[in-house]
């Protein structure tokens, strides 16, 4: 273990004593959000983002030292461990490394250098490695290996250049230096096959020749999807002839005789037919992982800021999912998010029925007094925005409006979990619901959707999906805990996410409240099947209960806490000596701070704090739009290269990389957020044909 901390202080942020109390708590079950809000004086003050980083970095060491020790015991078992050898081992720095030097202690299947060493010519080949032999000498020492299965001299030279070919190639030197060159002097080469269609979008990446360390972990999944849909072949390419001359500078002895082509030829072939193969499957690998972790950490990105989008609080909410024949689904949500009613109406073409529809609305909106429309923005949604925007010149009453994104709407409404939560109502209400609940409380409701049907990030079916899902998992879990979560109004989807609390003790939470009514107390979790002391510790700080018995319920002071908080003077929480009162209680500062920091804003969520949705009344027409004339819009997605903004058209406009700042970004989220509105945003080009929409914020920004 100390071996194990010594590896973590030189490859993290953290001090020793810190690591080792992490491990502790990390050992004795403890979850990250919980180590991050509650035990800052353990880790000294690390966040939940640097606990993840420490967590990635901590699994992947532990993996290389059990691998040392796994190799240790496998070539102990085959061979003699010798000291330089097991030297090598432990100062191997990653699993590349390490897998190099194993390589030629490896269980081999039928290769050609195992059969020819099978037949007995190894000696052969040590001579001919050696190079002290002329070639007539050569050949005529070769002579002796026939017999047996060797019938020939040169089937015995061709066996001992097989062998020898194959040393080449597992090296664990020529490996490095290989690898080196292909990463760093590589290009990486696309080309047609005879499936590739010249109208498709793969046309940009047709004949891509770019360097391996250059190219955009976007481009390369990209490449990769064109890849396995047959329409490009790939390749990594190197300067071969250099490497070549290499071989015979520095492989080739000096005093070598007339052998040496035989020699050559070996090394040349173990280059061709192994070595370059199988470094090229390497870094392609290296590759993969590299742009599944960038747009997994992309994805990660929106997903927070997704998810943290300000709740709409305190109004009675029309949602609106549109649709051409089978009509446009309404559903009615109170101030407190319960279904009320729903409708159908049909604005749009084929029925184009606008009065009808009007009525209904009309209706709906005097019965339950709805101050606020969700209007989802797939299929119809500019042809139902346009129709709200027409009540509201003609009718004199103002209801605002605002677009939704309904990625995921249909995959929720059609799951188990909205068969649960409204058994009674149709598939496609059910959408209606989800897409007016996603405005009143984003967090609540889209944790019940599959993060990969939200529309959000790039590429995200075609990277690694247990590292996604673990992203998903730890960016909901640490968004859920840092907002808190009402006990009493959360559905089984959200209260998964609270940190120490399973599917199956959510469950037990919620059957529990049906038995006995809303929880009056954070104690009372202890009476639920299944939660255990230890989950009560990790969950019961992020649990809210809205006038509870005792005020502290309502904050994110730790119940193991209030014995502290009630100590404190509430008149005077503002001007508290922390360091005296810390020594005094015998608590660390930074608890503390926490605890008056919750007391002085009970109940707070930190959502709040942001930019509230923006509501519109008018629609937008591609018609009516120029270059160079500007508008306002929402961002609904950001990938590496570009920002898709959602300004009123049935398609999102898109600010390239390029078009976002005067100084050059790496990233659009350097100045985008998801779920930002941009209350100007310039048109520079517009595609009447294909409803496509580029933006810049240059402009903006002089």
């Amino acid at each position: 273990m100390q071996k194990l901390i010594k590896i973590l202080t030189q490859n993290t942020s953290l001090q020793s004593e810190h690591i080792s109390n992490i491990l502790k708590l990390l050992d004795e079950g403890s979850t990250i959000p919980f180590i991050a809000r509650y035990r800052k004086e353990l880790t000294g003050g690390a966040s939940d983002e640097d606990l993840r980083v420490f967590e990635e970095t901590y699994n992947k060491q532990k993996r290389l030292l059990e691998r040392k020790e796994e190799i240790k015991r496998l070539i102990s078992q085959r061979a003699t461990l010798s000291l330089s050898l097991e030297k090598s081992i432990d100062e191997a720095e990653s699993l590349n490394i390490l897998e190099d030097i194993y390589r030629p202690y490896k269980e081999k299947k039928n290769t050609r250098a195992t059969l020819a060493a099978s037949k007995g010519l190894t000696p052969l080949t040590n001579t001919l490695q050696s190079a002290k032999m002329g070639l007539d000498e050569f050949k005529t020492y070769a002579k002796s290996f026939i017999k047996g299965e060797v019938k020939s001299v040169d089937e015995a030279i061709k066996g001992a250049q097989d062998i020898l070919a194959e040393r080449y190639s597992e090296n664990p030197k020529e490996r490095d230096a290989l690898r080196n060159t292909m990463l760093y002097h590589g290009v990486i080469e696309a080309k047609k096959t005879k499936n590739f269609d010249q109208k498709g979008v793969y046309l940009s990446l047709a004949n891509l020749s770019e360097k391996v360390a250059y190219i955009p972990s976007h481009r390369y999944l990209a490449l990769m999807r064109a890849v396995k849909e047959k329409q490009l072949g790939v390749k990594i390419s190197i300067d071969q002839d250099r490497v070549f001359n290499n071989i015979e500078t520095y492989k080739i002895p000096k005093y070598a005789s007339s052998s040496s082509k035989l020699l050559l030829d070996s090394y040349k072939d173990g280059f061709k037919r192994l070595l370059l193969p199988s470094l090229e499957r390497e870094i392609h690998s290296f590759l993969k992982e590299r742009s599944d972790k960038s747009a997994i950490d992309v994805f990660g990105k929106n997903l927070t800021q997704l998810l943290i989008s300000p709740p709409v609080i305190g109004r009675v909410i029309l949602g609106v999912d549109p649709a051409f024949r089978t009509g446009c689904k309404l559903a009615v949500l109170d101030k407190n998010g319960n279904y009320l009613d729903s409708a159908v109406i049909y604005p749009t073409a084929p029925k184009n029925d606008y009065e009808n529809s009007k009525k209904t609305v009309l209706a709906l909106v005097k019965k339950y007094k709805i101050d606020a429309a969700a209007i989802g923005n797939g299929t119809a949604s500019r042809e139902t925005s346009e129709f709200f925007a027409q009540l509201n010149k003609e009718d004199g009453f103002r209801l605002e409006y605002t677009i939704v994104s309904e990625a995921g709407a249909s995959v929720y409404s059609a799951s188990a979990l909205a068969s649960d939560e409204y058994p009674k109502l149709d598939v496609t209400i059910r959408g209606a619901i989800s897409i007016a609940a996603r405005l009143r409380d984003p967090l609540a409701t889209l944790v019940k959707i599959d993060p990969k049907s939200l529309g959000i990030g790039q590429y995200q079916h075609d990277v690694d999906q247990k590292l996604l899902n673990k992203k998903l998992d730890d960016v909901t879990g640490d968004l859920v805990n840092r907002v808190g979560v009402d006990i009493n109004s959360a559905s089984v989807s959200l209260l998964t996410h609270i940190a120490g609390l399973s599917t199956k003790l959510a469950q037990n939470i919620l059957d529990y409240k049906k038995q006995n009514g809303d929880f009056t107390a954070k104690s009372e979790l202890l009476k639920v099947k299944g939660v255990g002391a230890k989950a009560y510790e990790q969950a019961a700080g992020f649990i809210r209960i809205k006038n509870p018995k005792n005020y502290l319920d309502n904050t994110g002071v730790h119940p193991e806490s209030y014995n502290i908080a009630k100590k404190l003077d509430i008149s005077n929480l503002k001007s508290l000596d922390i360091k005296t009162l810390a020594q005094k209680f015998n608590c660390g500062e930074e608890t503390l701070k926490d605890i008056r920091d919750e007391l002085l804003k009970p109940g707070f969520d930190p959502r709040e704090n942001l930019p509230s949705i923006p509501f519109k009344d008018d629609v937008l027409d591609i018609k009516n739009l120029k270059e160079g004339s500007f508008v306002s819009g929402v961002v609904r997605n950001i990938a590496d290269f570009g920002a898709f903004v959602d300004i009123g058209l049935k398609n999102d406009g898109m600010i390239h990389i390029s078009k976002m700042s005067e100084k050059r970004i790496k990233h659009p989220l350097e100045v985008l957020s998801i779920n930002q509105y941009l209350p100007q945003v310039e048109i520079i080009s517009i595609d009447q044909e294909k409803g496509k929409i580029s933006l810049s914020l240059t402009q903006i920004m002089q």
